[in-house]
């Protein structure tokens, strides 16, 4: 491009340094200083030039540094070259592709960046490529360190502080093994330790519970992802994944159990529930086993994350922990209960490992989880529920496993091993079961129906297991569908009878309890 071989690298300060924008005819006139052809000269004219890959950012505050700049165009694509002109608050970026530049404008038209907290403009440059003297080695480091790490590389040490600023102020959660509830107040004492939270928005997505956070500062984002991703919230579950968010700010329109924006709060609660209260805390102890609790500085312990989970209703109060995966459950109706039985009810909470019936005290049962959370659940959940009409009691065993009849000797099927059932909830990482948890209810949730089996078929199921079917729905896909019975009793026992229930064609039916009601 004639015209711009002298520009140099966010070096050159001269007073013609932008009169090719300040022609009238240039199309740019919205910066010159002053009124051209009677426009106002403050006012954004992104439509005057055509689509560029090079894009003129104004209103740049003083401190700006070239990898904030970057950092604007980072989510949208590889950035090719960047000029800074510092005295006039101004700068060039150049996107490797015209495609990328375009995703950029359109997505700040809608959304307005900032670089330190102050608002900035982008629009096209009339210029289809920077022609910037090569030799401004920090600008060329930054560039180099933000394409290794874009394509895979890990920075050197001399840049890592450079792409720490590069980085977006947005980090996305996901959590994996979310055995107890993790709420938008739980994340944001975890990360308010690294810096100031701003802003936080909690969806589902692909079965996952997935937050986007966003802090005041690129830098907090980057310390807080150093230190959180890979840690557990509880002792071996709720694990934190996580990354940087391609986008570079959240837009918060409700503050609620769901979103919220705290530099904001007069925004309306929208259709979420109110947060959880606070003072549930109070009544829980220090969880020692919390991991976040040996980071320097993170919140410990985390009593927000089990207030959070008790108020749920599925962590046991405080004085009931062991490190013991294994539960003793007593005042079981001795003339009905079967390992299996017991297997498939508190397989809803955990992955039942093995079930002994004792020998000598028959309305007692060892179960043995996969650990200790699972038990927790477990317990939390069924203490005080009945099953084959006796209120049973369920509380953690000093046992630390459950051990099989020696070989040979027959125990008349008392002890049964389930290590390696099919039937396991939650083995596999990730599992939407995870966030499907709940409490017995009278209302059950069930998949995998055949698209021959209709409505009659399924109440005459569950009528014929002792209960009286008050209500049916069908989703819309008619492979899933909720039946509520007239007690939680009920339910448990069609939960009991009918999981893993085979409706022809190999195709098993899958119970569980649901929060809805018909």
């Amino acid at each position: 491009m004639d015209g711009i071989g002298d520009v140099t690298v966010g070096v050159k300060r001269g007073s013609d340094e932008l009169s090719m924008y300040n022609s009238p005819n240039s199309g740019m006139s919205s910066i010159s200083d002053g009124a051209s052809n009677g426009s106002d000269s403050k006012k954004l004219r992104v439509e005057e030039a055509p689509p560029s890959r090079v894009l003129h950012i104004r209103k740049l505050p003083n401190e700006a540094s070239e990898t904030e700049v970057i950092s604007l165009g980072l989510p949208f694509g590889k950035v090719t070259n960047i000029l800074t002109l510092k005295g006039k608050n101004q700068a060039f970026l150049e996107m490797g592709t015209e495609e990328a530049a375009i995703t950029m404008v359109n997505y700040y038209t809608t959304v307005t960046p900032h670089v330190r907290n102050v608002p900035v403009y982008i629009q096209y440059s009339n210029h289809k490529e920077l022609k910037t003297d090569a030799g401004n080695q920090r600008t060329q480091a930054v560039l180099q360190a933000v394409t290794a790490v874009q394509s895979g590389g890990s920075p050197s040490s001399d840049v890592q502080e450079a792409l720490a600023a590069a980085s977006s102020p947005v980090l996305r959660i996901i959590i994996d093994n979310m055995f107890y509830p993790v709420t938008l107040d739980v994340l944001q004492q975890i990360f308010s330790k690294f810096g100031t939270v701003m802003k936080i928005i909690t969806f589902t997505k692909n079965n996952q519970f997935q937050a986007l956070l966003q802090f005041s500062d690129p830098v907090n984002a980057q310390q807080a992802k150093l230190a959180l991703d890979g840690q557990n919230i509880y002792n071996s579950c709720c694990t934190l994944r996580i990354d940087f968010s391609k986008l570079v700010n959240l837009n918060v329109k409700y503050n609620n159990d769901k979103s919220r924006d705290y530099t904001r709060p007069e925004l309306p609660a929208g259709d979420g529930q109110p947060s959880i209260d606070p003072s549930v805390a109070v009544a829980f102890s220090k969880d020692s086993n919390s991991l976040l609790g040996k980071i320097p500085g993170a919140l410990s312990p985390l009593s927000a994350a089990a207030a959070a989970a008790a108020a749920a209703g599925r962590v046991a109060l405080a004085g009931q922990t062991g490190s013991s995966g294994v539960l003793l459950v007593s005042n079981l109706n001795e003339e009905m209960v079967t390992p299996q039985s017991l297997f498939t009810l508190f397989g809803v909470y955990g992955d039942v490992q093995r079930v002994k019936i004792l020998y000598n005290k028959k309305d007692s049962a060892l179960i043995q989880m996969s650990d200790a959370n699972q038990a927790q659940l477990a317990m939390s959940h069924l203490n005080g529920q009945k099953m084959y009409g006796k209120i049973i009691r369920v509380t953690l065993s000093k046992h630390q496993t459950v051990a099989l009849p020696r070989d040979g000797l027959d125990d008349q099927g008392l002890t049964k091993d389930y290590a390696n059932s099919p039937l396991h909830r939650f083995k596999k990482p990730g599992s939407k079961n995870f966030q499907n948890i709940f409490p017995p209810s009278a209302t059950l949730h069930l998949s995998n129906i055949p698209q021959d089996v209709t409505e009659d078929d399924l109440r005459l199921l569950f009528s014929n297991t002792g209960g009286n079917v008050k209500a049916f729905k069908f989703f819309q896909d008619r492979k899933m569908a909720l039946i509520q019975m007239s007690t939680v009793e009920e339910a448990t026992q069609g939960l009991i009878d009918l999981h893993n229930y085979n409706m022809g064609g190999n195709q098993h039916l899958r119970v569980s309890f649901s929060k809805s009601t018909i």
